[in-house]
């Protein structure tokens, strides 16, 4: 019989789960479509020259330098085009870099995040709502924030070059040792998301990765911090680490799933 073998493969796309997630969505379409039209143009030019001036019997090749201001002005046109549309692109840019990078709204609650080799440890107010009093919440690896909440976030890094990623917020920022590095982020729909470092930070990086549980509502993420407290919760982050082999739409022979490499690529995830 045979036996499904999870690879880790794409099944779905991300969700986009932050409230700036659509305008991060929007340049990568504008850039795709701006690049596209561009390299469209540029292939029909290219296939037509080569068709319109192929080698023909009896006609001889001219050769053109291109020095002459009559063979090349026709190149003026297209070079003022991509220019019109850079800046077209860096106004739609620069708008989205202000409002997610350089501006800080007002906030419900702030987060720490701490990247280490080769994990993630995360630090909750408590009901006071400030960070380094004695009603904290420490977790590693799963970090817990409430639906339609704007959080303001603390990077610091205890060694190396490190990348705070959830793909699902359209969110990646560096974190530096010696720096605290700030920012925000507002999730949009509830669920558990994938939180990772994005950054080559030695051997044991493809591993650092974590979990981000955005709680429907206050009582939810209440009960979550309560069961921290009393060491009775069970880790999402966990959880994911210990799911078994998960069907896909494709199988492969039971020796090829009992071989040492399917084993403990399938444990990895």
């Amino acid at each position: 019989m045979n036996e499904y073998l999870d690879l880790g493969l794409i099944t779905s796309f991300v969700p986009a789960a932050s409230s700036f997630a659509g305008d991060i969505d929007f340049l990568f379409d504008l850039i795709t479509i701006i690049v596209g039209f561009w390299f469209v143009i540029t292939l029909a030019t290219l296939f037509y020259f080569m068709i319109r001036f192929r080698r023909r019997e009896g006609v001889k090749a001219l050769y053109i330098s291109g020095e002459k201001h009559s063979e090349k002005v026709w190149t003026h046109y297209p070079h003022y085009g991509v220019i019109a549309f850079d800046v077209f692109l860096i106004g739609f840019v620069i708008v989205v870099w202000v409002n997610v990078k350089q501006t800080l709204p007002a906030n419900e609650d702030t987060i720490r995040a701490i990247g280490q080799q080769w994990s993630w440890s995360f630090v909750h107010t408590g009901a006071d709502g400030k960070l380094d009093t004695e009603d904290d919440v420490n977790t590693v690896n799963d970090l817990h924030v409430i639906k339609d909440n704007t959080y303001h976030f603390e990077l610091q890094s205890r060694d190396v070059l490190h990348n705070f990623a959830i793909p699902a917020f359209r969110l990646r920022q560096d974190t530096i040792p010696g720096r605290t590095i700030r920012g925000w982020f507002k999730p949009t729909i509830s669920g558990t998301f994938d939180l990772q470092c994005a950054e080559i930070c030695g051997r044991g990086h493809s591993m650092m990765f974590a979990a981000i549980t955005v709680h429907p509502d206050r009582k939810s993420y209440d009960e979550t911090m309560d069961a921290i407290r009393a060491g009775t919760y069970e880790s999402h982050f966990e959880k994911k680490r210990q799911l078994g082999p998960v069907p896909l739409p494709f199988t492969v022979s039971k020796s090829e799933a009992d071989s040492p490499y399917a084993i403990e690529l399938a444990q990895s995830f």
